[in-house]
C-alpha cells in the first residue's frame, strides 16, 4: 500500500512546561490533522516530533513560514523544523522487532556492535528505552527490519562476541498482557542444587554433585540420574529435608522478581526437577501456588532413597507448563520459562520466550535469550519493565 504523503515537524531546545501545548496549537492553526507523535527529554533537552498528513502538493517553505510566525517559534531557546517524509524501504519492512540488551555496564563498544549489526541487514532502529541502570544496565531497542529470524540469529552472536545479553521479539501489545512466569528452581529461583545439600547430610555429595553434573550437561538421561541419585539418600531423616528448606538461599533478585510480577498482574509458577519436601515451603514464603516438582517418600520418619509417582523430568517440565497455562487461561506463546540445565529444553522450547539463566552451553545455544548476570530480576527486563515500574509498583503496595 501507497504510503500516506506527510511532513514531520520537529521541536528540539529546553524543555520546559507549556512546549508541548504551543506546537499543538500551532498545529492547529495549520489545519493538518497529526498522525503520530513521538518524545524525548534527556537531562532537561527536548526532542519533539509530530507527524502531519500533507498533499504531495504542499508547499514546505510556506509550511515553515507559517509556523515561524506562531508562538512556539519565539520561544527563547527552542528550534522548530519541518521536513517531509518519505521511506519506501519502511513499506517492504516486517513487524517491527523489540531488541533488549543487558550488562552489568554498557559500553559504547557494544552498543557499536549491535547497532551495526541491525545496520548490516537494513534494519533500522526507530526507538531507544533505557530501562534500567541497576542491578544491570539495559535498554530496549524498537527495531524495523524485513529479516526477523536473521537479526535474532546475527545479534545473539554479535552478543556472545561483545559480552552482553541480548533478546528479540516481536513488538507489541501482547508483551504486556497477562503472562505466565515458569521458573525452575535448582541454580535458577535457588542458588546450588537441593539434592547437592542433602547429599552433604549424609557424607555423599562428591557422588552426588558428579552425577548431577553429567545430567546438567546433558550426558546422562534425567530420570535415571535422578533414581541413582536420589537411592543415595536412603536412610537419611526426613526432618533433613526441613533443615534444608531453611538452609537454601534464593538467587539474588529473585525476590524482587516474583513480588514485581505478582503485583503488575503475572503469575509465577515453579516447575522443577527437585523435591516438593524443599521447594513447596519456599514458595508458599514467596506467595506461588503453581509447583510441579518430584516427590521423595518417608517411611516411618526416613527417607527410602526413592522417589513417588511419575518423575517431572525434561518431557515433564514442558507438559507442566503447558498445564499451567491451561489452567491460569494464558496462551503458550505468552509463557515464558527459565532454566539452567538440559532438562529444562524442553520447557524453554515450549514457552513463548525461553530464558537461559547463567547456563550450560548447550541449553544457552538452544534459548531464546540468555542471561549471564547473577540477578534474576533481569528477566523483568526482557518482559519490558523498566526498574522504575519495579520501584513504582514496591511504592504503590
Amino acid at each position: 500500500m501507497a504510503q500516506t504523503p506527510s511532513i514531520v515537524v520537529t521541536v528540539s531546545g529546553t524543555d520546559r512546561p507549556g512546549v508541548g501545548a504551543l506546537l499543538w496549537n500551532a498545529l492547529g492553526e495549520l489545519g493538518h490533522p497529526i498522525t503520530d507523535i513521538e518524545q524525548i527529554t534527556v537531562r532537561g533537552q527536548l526532542l519533539l516530533c509530530a507527524e502531519i498528513d500533507a498533499p504531495a502538493e504542499s508547499d514546505l517553505d510556506a509550511l515553515l513560514e507559517r509556523l515561524a510566525e506562531t508562538d512556539l517559534a519565539r520561544e527563547p531557546g527552542i528550534s522548530v523544523t519541518a521536513v517531509r517524509y518519505s521511506d519506501p524501504v519502511a513499506e517492504s519492512l516486517g513487524p517491527r522487532q523489540m531488541v533488549t540488551v543487558v550488562a552489568p555496564e554498557m559500553t559504547a563498544q557494544a552498543l557499536e556492535g549491535i547497532f551495526s549489526t541491525i545496520a548490516s541487514l537494513g534494519g533500522t532502529v526507530e526507538r531507544i528505552m533505557h530501562l534500567s541502570s541497576y542491578p544491570v544496565t539495559s535498554y530496549e531497542l524498537t527495531v524495523a527490519v524485513a529479516d526477523a529470524g536473521a537479526l535474532r540469529a546475527r545479534l545473539i552472536r554479535a552478543a556472545r562476541r561483545l559480552g552482553v545479553d541480548l533478546a528479540v521479539q516481536r513488538a507489541g501489545l501482547y508483551r504486556r498482557a497477562k503472562h505466565l512466569i515458569v521458573m525452575d528452581a535448582d541454580s535458577t529461583l535457588l542458588q546450588g542444587e537441593v539434592i547437592d545439600a542433602l547429599a552433604a547430610k549424609c557424607g555423599c555429595e562428591d557422588a552426588v554433585a558428579a552425577i548431577t553434573e553429567r545430567a546438567m550437561a546433558g550426558e546422562l538421561d534425567f530420570e535415571a540420574s535422578l533414581r541413582e541419585r536420589v537411592g543415595l539418600l536412603a536412610g537419611l531423616p526426613a526432618t533433613v529435608l526441613d533443615e534444608v528448606a531453611a538452609e537454601t538461599k534464593l538467587t539474588p533478585g529473585a525476590q524482587t522478581l516474583v513480588r514485581t510480577l505478582q503485583r503488575l498482574g503475572y503469575v509465577a509458577a515453579i516447575v522443577s526437577g527437585g523435591f516438593t519436601q524443599v521447594i513447596d515451603p519456599i514458595a508458599r514464603g514467596l506467595g506461588i501456588d503453581l509447583v510441579a516438582a518430584n516427590t521423595l517418600e518417608v517411611v516411618d520418619g526416613v527417607l527410602t532413597g526413592k522417589v513417588i509417582g511419575a518423575v517431572v523430568d525434561r518431557a515433564g517440565k514442558a507438559d507442566s507448563l503447558r498445564r499451567f497455562a491451561e489452567q491460569v487461561g494464558v496462551p503458550v506463546n505468552q509463557t515464558v520459562a527459565i532454566g539452567d540445565g538440559a532438562n529444562d529444553l524442553d520447557m524453554l522450547g515450549a514457552a513463548g520466550l525461553g530464558i537461559a539463566f547463567n547456563a550450560k552451553p548447550v541449553v544457552r545455544d538452544a534459548a531464546d535469550a540468555a542471561i549471564s548476570v547473577p540477578y534474576l530480576d533481569a528477566v523483568l527486563f526482557f518482559l519490558g519493565i523498566s526498574r522504575k515500574e519495579i520501584e513504582a509498583a514496591d511504592l504503590e503496595n
